[in-house]
């Protein structure tokens, strides 16, 4: 990720926009400090895109279905000399 300068950055604003969308996302800081990224909009629509829910990736999984015993025993351990 490259940064720009805010100025450099209005100045060379086409350049700033297609090294986002050729390059990735470019950091545009203020006195040294970042203070906002330029996406394009393909990188944008997929940060954007709906995240499946944990339930949703289980009940797609290829092992939906298979048998496992997940009933716990009901040793209680062996007793320990002090």
């Amino acid at each position: 990720m490259e940064n720009w300068q805010i100025q450099k950055a209005k100045n060379r604003f086409s350049e700033l926009l297609r090294k986002a969308q050729e390059k990735g996302p470019q950091t545009i800081t203020r006195h040294g400090k970042a203070e906002a990224v330029l996406l394009s909009m393909k990188d944008y629509r997929k940060l954007m895109r709906k995240q499946e829910s944990l339930t949703e990736f289980f009940q797609r999984s290829p092992l939906k279905g298979v048998g496992l015993d997940l009933n716990r025993g009901k040793d209680r351990g062996r007793e320990v000399e002090l």
